[in-house]
């Protein structure tokens, strides 16, 4: 059964309403107030959650946008309940990210035929879209029935980046996000001592270019394929019309980025903290994985030393000692994890 949030500060309002969800065979959860009702939306996860907005300290449009900011419950359908009709109050609740809007008083039929549309598009929206350009045509499709923008497109211009050839260059303003296809592409930023720094590798499935376009800012870094790439060029308006135009719609479309912003997090923790043959085991893993269709990685060890933030020499130094301990195999520019065991312990223990 699906879980209903209702937070309302009207004693008699919410009984009775409660009641009405609970003979719809909806598991229902109370809230006297807003500031109870974000403590338990966070606690409970529902599936939607209706809400009052005239309410004393933290009114519906407070809930709403406090809710906004926590990845658990940004993409919960909300709607709102309020005794007022004007126009202003409903631009108000539409623009913050509310999904519809209910005035009072209302008939039970109203109320319920909102609740099962909403719930309806929520859960054909849940499910998981393919990491590709397939994928994000039909999260698009999904996405209209939310009111995304028409203007959006299904389909995307691809094209293919020659290996070494620019995507974009640090300082450049950020007018596409891209989406590769086939291929690998790098960002790299140039140190103040001249040396490449690597920050990041992409690859099928994976998107970059979006932190400057979200920030407003110039990109801090620059972007070349490593090898014969195609790439989904998504233009600026559509992307920012993805994000902004309505709130479950962005915050499925950031969950979809949100395994690119954990992999950097938890790279530039290992920069700072762990060692560097630690530091080389968790990048040949993580390669690994990004290369199982192949079963073997190449990559220079200049790149490979970039990614790490170490030495070329410190690298090969570490590669050597891992080939000795039967951890991998090389063959030329070529590494093959041949023990992923022992590389993990490396990674932990070193």
């Amino acid at each position: 059964m699906s879980k209903i949030l209702l937070i309302e500060d009207n004693t008699e309002m919410r009984e009775n309403t409660s009641e009405i969800l609970h003979f719809a065979n909806y598991v229902v959860v109370t809230a006297e107030n807003g500031r109870v009702g974000v403590e338990k939306a966070k606690k409970e996860t529902p599936d939607l959650i209706i809400c009052d907005i005239m309410m004393p300290d933290i009114d519906g449009y407070g809930v709403l946008e406090m809710l906004g900011k926590y990845p658990e419950t940004a993409g919960i359908p909300f709607v709102f309940l309020s005794a007022k009709a004007e126009k202003g109050d409903m631009r108000k609740g539409m623009n913050l990210g509310a999904d519809d809007y209910l005035t009072k008083p209302f008939d039970e039929e109203e109320l319920l035929n909102a609740i099962e549309v909403r719930l309806k598009r929520s859960n054909s929206f849940r499910k998981n879209f393919a990491h590709d350009i397939s994928g994000l045509a039909e999260f698009i499709a999904e996405a209209k029935e939310f009111s995304l923008p028409i203007s959006s497109a299904a389909e995307y211009k691809m094209r293919v980046f020659s290996k070494k050839e620019v995507l974009y260059n640090e300082g450049d303003v950020p007018t596409l996000i891209y989406l590769v296809n086939k291929g690998k592409i790098k960002t790299w930023k140039m140190s103040g001592d001249g040396k490449e720094f690597i920050t990041g590798i992409h690859g099928p499935g994976e998107y970059f270019g979006y932190v400057a376009m979200l920030e407003g800012t110039n990109y801090a870094d620059s972007a070349t394929a490593l090898e014969d790439t195609e790439v989904a060029l998504i233009p600026r308006h559509d992307f920012l019309s993805i994000i902004y135009s309505n709130h479950e719609i962005s915050a499925r479309f950031i969950k979809m980025l949100a395994n690119d912003i954990r992999e950097k997090e938890e790279r530039l923790l290992g920069l700072a903290f762990n060692s560097v043959r630690s530091r080389v085991a968790d990048a040949l893993i993580s390669l690994q994985k990004k290369n199982e269709a192949t079963g073997s990685i190449r990559i220079s060890r200049d790149d490979l030393a970039s990614i790490i933030g170490t030495s070329t020499e410190s690298l090969i130094r570490t590669l050597s000692d891992f080939k000795q301990e039967k951890f991998i195999e090389t063959d030329g520019r070529e590494i093959k994890v041949v023990n992923l065991v022992g590389l993990e312990k490396a990674r932990k223990f070193s």
